[in-house]
């Protein structure tokens, strides 16, 4: 299924396990990530959820040829649905990032409550690279945690970035050493099954409820011009000349 899932101490953790892909992400692994989601909200021994990757990457995105087959879709799309469920979530949910986070693998960290990472991860949200807008209110919230000169560098250029510079602009909690990194997110995520359930969700809800509006507004505008593009020149010609591996040429 390439998303491994457990539950252990109060934690549920959902891990991407498609190492030899780069853990890119299928249709099958958006279900089981919102499955997974939807067994840890229901779950009441699970009090934290940590979202990881295996073999040293978090992942490099959508799987570009099933992304191509099968495209995001209003409603309940398979990547709609784990979004929805990750936006939706109240217990805490921390990020352990290792290596490459691309596209909706950057996208998905602003949905979360804490991001660590290691000093060795990159990032990137290469829509226009790709013909393509923001997804799944990035728009809205980039914007809100780097500021909107920094997030337009990196929503309009689309390059890739580090994480040092994550952490300054509010997209990763802390820079961590690669080799401590799973040792530190456990430690954290214990101390949050350690506290009060109920103090937890009401202080998250509290902190998200003055742009909770604006982000599922975002979300819908962001979908639909994102499907438009997606059949567009611009997009198609991206597309190809990925999988040829050449540079894209845009009239």
């Amino acid at each position: 299924m390439s998303i491994k899932f457990h539950i252990a101490d109060g934690i549920a953790t959902l891990a991407f396990d498609r190492p030899d892909k780069k853990n890119a992400i299928t249709r099958a692994m958006y279900q089981s990530l919102s499955d997974g989601l939807t067994s840890a909200a229901n779950d009441k021994s699970v009090r934290a959820i940590v979202i990881t990757g295996e073999g040293g990457i978090f992942t490099a995105g959508n799987d570009v040829e099933e992304f191509l087959k099968y495209p995001p879709q209003p409603g309940d799309s398979h990547v709609t649905l784990f979004m929805n469920a990750l936006r939706d979530a109240e217990k805490p949910v921390i990020a352990s990032v290792s290596g490459m986070a691309i596209g909706i693998g950057t996208t998905l960290l602003m949905h979360c409550d804490l991001v660590y990472a290691t000093e060795n991860a990159r990032f990137a949200m290469p829509f226009t690279q790709l013909g393509l807008c923001p997804e799944f209110a990035s728009s809205c919230l980039f914007p809100r945690l780097a500021g909107y000169q920094r997030a337009a560098e990196k929503l309009l250029l689309g390059e890739a970035f580090k994480a040092d510079e994550a952490a300054q602009m509010g997209l990763v909690s802390k820079v961590i050493p690669a080799d401590d990194l799973p040792s530190f997110v456990a430690a954290q995520a214990a101390k949050l099954v350690a506290l009060p359930t109920e103090s937890l969700r009401i202080t998250k809800q509290l902190m998200k409820k003055d742009f909770t509006a604006g982000v599922d507004a975002a979300m819908q505008e962001e979908l639909q011009h994102f499907m438009r593009l997606l059949q567009g020149p611009d997009a198609k010609e991206a597309f190809s000349a990925f999988l040829e591996k050449r540079k894209p040429v845009f009239s």
